[in-house]
């Protein structure tokens, strides 16, 4: 009886340790106009890079700040539209997708005509390497290739593509070679990041099960948008082996990113705004982190309005996030930092 009870209150201690309960402290607003969002750390978390649509453009453009807010610079590349800016382990490149390849202007777009809908285009971008004016194409394929993440030890990136005809995660090298497919469910795989021990992955996925579902998935695809269906975060090996899906509960999971413990993730969740009145989740996205193993569930942000993008530093005493509040116009994102601390 006596081992069962130390053996009982050792698991109890490992489950406690294997715990974090935080909240967000000192939040600080570090982009005042346009419409701002996925800010991304640099190697030594000192500054972020994120995309802003401003200036009289149609489309997003990339730009630098320090985490204090000073230093705040354009991305010399403008031609085109951008998204989904990296810094390399070092800061000797800079990843990033964008549409220059097709010309100077911002492509068209679809717009859903239901203003209550979330979307996002899949715009036909080839992923860039960019460093000391050195401009280098990683893709070439026609189609979406876009949301790249790096992994922590090793010159690989993993990204987003649009080839044989579905959504699935793909890895490659610094210098676009040696690609190889992770995902092959069909349906959307996307947002995807390397744990900090760069052995497994987190991202957001939805698979149309039913006819319907499939029906939408296939108009989506040929409109070139993706919509706030029931989306979904899952984690499993880097090569996509031991799949484990972390929600399950009908709302838009997404933008997931690791704690640097590796035992938790923090993500975006419009779950708590279910909207009697139209019988579907509303627009009002909160950051959420999960423990992979317990699935206990901790909110971080509490508005009325949107919260997403959520990333930690690799030290974990920071988080940068997106967000709608104190915006003058309501409908336009800023990059907002936070101290990370734990009770």
């Amino acid at each position: 009886m006596f081992s069962f009870r130390i053996f009982a209150l050792i698991i109890f201690l490992y489950g406690c340790e294997n715990q974090l309960n935080i909240r967000l402290e000192n939040v600080t607003q570090l982009s005042f106009q346009g419409d701002n969002g996925e800010a991304y750390f640099n190697a030594d978390d000192s500054k972020v890079i994120f995309q802003s649509k401003r200036n009289g453009n149609d489309c997003d453009k990339l730009y630098i700040i320090d985490i204090d807010g000073n230093n705040f610079s354009e991305f010399p590349l403008q031609d085109g539209a951008f998204t989904c800016a990296y810094f390399s382990l070092d800061d000797k490149y800079i990843f990033f997708s964008s549409t220059m390849h097709l010309g100077e202007e911002c492509p068209e777009i679809y717009k859903d005509p239901n203003p209550r809908k979330y979307i996002w285009p899949l715009r036909d971008y080839e992923i860039f390497r960019y460093s000391n004016e050195e401009l280098i194409q990683l893709t070439n394929f026609p189609g979406y290739n876009a949301e790249t993440t790096i992994h922590p030890t090793e010159e690989k990136v993993i990204f987003t593509s649009l080839r044989n005809g579905d959504i699935n995660l793909f890895e490659m090298d610094y210098n676009g070679e040696n690609i190889i497919q992770i995902t092959t469910e069909y349906g959307y795989d996307g947002g995807a990041f390397y744990s900090p021990e760069g052995d497994r992955i987190v991202w957001r996925a939805w698979y149309p099960s039913t006819e319907e579902e499939k029906d939408k998935w296939k108009n989506n695809l040929t409109k070139k948008f993706i919509e706030s269906v029931p989306l979904d975060i899952y984690v499993a090996k880097r090569d996509g082996s031991k799949k484990v899906r972390l929600t399950n509960n009908g709302a838009t999971n997404w933008a997931p990113s690791w704690h640097p413990d590796g035992k938790h993730i923090v993500f975006s969740s419009n779950m708590d705004d279910w909207r009697e009145d139209y019988n579907a989740y509303g627009s009002n996205f909160e950051i959420y982190m999960i423990n992979i193993d317990s699935r206990k569930l901790i909110r971080l942000t509490n508005n009325k309005t949107f919260d997403s993008f959520p990333v930690f530093s690799k030290n974990g005493k920071k988080l940068t996030f997106s967000s709608n509040r104190d915006a003058k116009n309501p409908r336009n994102t800023n990059i907002f930092i936070a101290d990370v601390v734990h009770k």
